[in-house]
């Protein structure tokens, strides 16, 4: 739980003191970096072959499709796969830390404001 001592913000403890802030900080990142670089890597490998590989992008799979339209449309299919993968991800592993959080924080400052008698 979040260390109501804690210096980091004035007098008021800040949620990044909390260790399931961290937590949710590295499963965003463990999902994120890997998929970001390996689509960044994908999308690379298809302008280079683009741009360098002209006969084998040529190439003709069926009828008039050829290679670059395949790994085109691919393009698309891959970007709406990562999304999908990562909204699955979020509402399993992400969402509900982050509602955990949230209601910490809104306690907290409920807390406060009964304390300082605030309206707001």
């Amino acid at each position: 739980m979040i260390d109501p001592a804690a210096p980091s913000r004035g007098d008021t403890p800040w949620i990044g003191d909390d260790p399931r802030f961290a937590l949710l900080r590295a499963r965003y990142r463990r999902f994120v970096l890997p998929v970001t670089a390996a689509f960044l890597l994908w999308f690379l490998a298809y302008v280079l072959c683009s741009a360098y590989a002209r006969g084998f992008m040529a190439a003709e799979v069926v009828g008039n499709i050829n290679v670059a339209l395949v790994f085109g449309l691919l393009q698309f299919a891959s970007t709406f796969g990562i999304a999908l993968a990562y909204g699955r991800f979020a509402a399993r592993r992400l969402d509900p830390l982050a509602e955990e959080l949230r209601r910490t924080a809104a306690a907290r400052a409920g807390d406060e404001h009964e304390s300082t008698g605030s309206l707001a």
